[in-house]
């Protein structure tokens, strides 16, 4: 064989192989998830006392790439209602990109709008190299540490049958420019019944030190199906004076069937 085909051969594997891009294998935890799904919508009423003050949604709209993985979008929104507005305005969004195999955050995004206050904040979650890059600065995070709308979606995989009450679960916060304990305790089980239907649930009791879904003095007690999905059913928050309520109206595109409504 002639030496010059040799040379135009080797030449052409070089130029093959050298434009090859080689991707990290990553060691990350992998959840098994039968809980939830893109599609999944979830609407409540926010209850003050008797009255009607808002609409909270959850929405899985669709899936995302961020860092070479594939992640759920997931947003919260609560919105008062216009005849509320007057007294107390809110437009507050929440959203994160959840890993679609190790249920932990790639991002962050928080925005906030209550009354003449506002707040805008985003963080980016390097989960290889254990730092949190926000609008604000730079942080140092644990590995899986999560946000509070992740932390949720999380704690709805949980085994819960092998927990006695009071046992909890222990998790990794990030808020603002530090990591918080985030811990999940159990209260055992209840039915309840709401404008989406009568469930057994279990009952849960995130005890948030920062950065939670709603302001709260107190405890905030979520219900969720005593299922595999462990659809959120009833939400109760303590303010400053009395309780906001949250409870489900209506769910679409659930990841299977509610086994615990009656």
């Amino acid at each position: 064989m002639p030496k010059s085909f040799l040379l135009l051969a080797f030449i052409a594997m070089t130029l093959f192989f050298s434009g090859m891009t080689v991707t990290p294998v990553d060691d990350f935890r992998k959840v098994e998830n039968k809980a939830f799904k893109v599609g999944e919508k979830l609407t409540f009423d926010v209850k003050y006392g008797f009255v009607t003050a808002g609409i909270a949604t959850f929405n899985i709209p669709k899936m995302k790439r961020i860092s070479g993985r594939d992640v759920y979008h997931v947003t919260f929104e609560v919105n008062t209602v216009p005849s509320f507005d007057w007294i107390f305005k809110v437009r507050d969004r929440y959203e994160t990109y959840l890993d679609a195999q190790g249920l932990f955050p790639w991002r962050f995004e928080q925005h906030i709008r209550e009354g003449s206050y506002s707040r805008d904040f985003s963080a980016f979650f390097d989960q290889r190299k254990g730092k949190a890059k926000t609008s604000e600065g730079d942080y140092d995070i644990p590995k899986y540490v999560n946000d509070i709308v992740s932390a949720f979606f999380y704690a709805r995989t949980f085994d819960y049958s092998k927990l006695k009450v009071d046992d909890r679960v222990n998790l990794k916060n990030f808020y603002k420019n530090k990591v918080y304990d985030l811990d999940v305790k159990y209260h055992g089980k209840e039915t309840v019944e709401v404008p989406a239907g009568k469930f057994d649930c279990l009952v849960v009791e995130p005890l948030v030190q920062e950065g939670g879904l709603f302001k709260n003095e107190g405890s905030i007690l979520v219900w969720m199906t005593d299922d595999a999905l462990k659809l959120p059913v009833k939400v109760k928050t303590k303010v400053i004076i009395g309780a906001i309520d949250g409870e489900l109206t209506a769910y679409e595109g659930l990841a299977g069937k509610i086994t615990s409504k009656r």
